[in-house]
């Protein structure tokens, strides 16, 4: 996902979810940094319903952290009518490598499990060096995250009907 500043554009363009579609949306949050997280999470229900996702159809989890999230998407993903799958985390720099060890699991995680083509499985993470970027990416100047990311899963899930059609 590149930022709205970056893509020449001041708003998010929300798709349209395909009827076509069949299964659920799971949107999976960390708990952890949640003033963040949970921002996130809330612009990515906000831009699923908006796309045309039935409140019946979107399943919320929350999970301790950021490297629990592969392991809620890999089941999320085996419940077999899985449209989409969000996961939304924010990992802060410190002084120690625990960043890198946390991104790298969550990032090669969802790699893993996108590779199976089972679901997609969006990326909604902040990988950043401070509060103040994760805020700006949560509602602040850079837009919402995870409003983002609900906008690549509904046109991932789209693409995933268009392709066996």
């Amino acid at each position: 996902m590149s930022t709205i500043l970056n893509t020449n554009g001041d708003s998010l363009a929300i798709p349209r979810l395909d009827d076509k579609v069949k299964g659920n949306f799971y949107v999976i949050t960390a708990d952890w940094n949640s003033d963040i997280t949970y921002t996130l999470r809330d612009g990515a229900l906000d831009v699923l319903r908006k796309a045309g996702v039935e409140d019946s159809k979107i399943k919320t989890i929350s999970v301790p952290g950021t490297v629990e999230l592969v392991n809620a998407a890999a089941l999320a993903v085996k419940e077999g009518v899985t449209a989409a799958v969000i996961v939304i985390g924010c990992v802060i720099r410190g002084d120690t490598p625990h960043f890198d060890y946390v991104c790298r699991i969550a990032a090669q995680g969802t790699a893993e499990l996108n590779s199976l083509g089972k679901a997609p499985v969006i990326f909604g993470v902040l990988t950043v060096d401070n509060l103040q970027q994760a805020q700006e990416r949560a509602g602040g100047i850079l837009g919402n995250k995870g409003a983002e990311a609900a906008a690549a899963a509904v046109t991932m899930a789209n693409f995933h009907i268009s392709f066996w059609l």
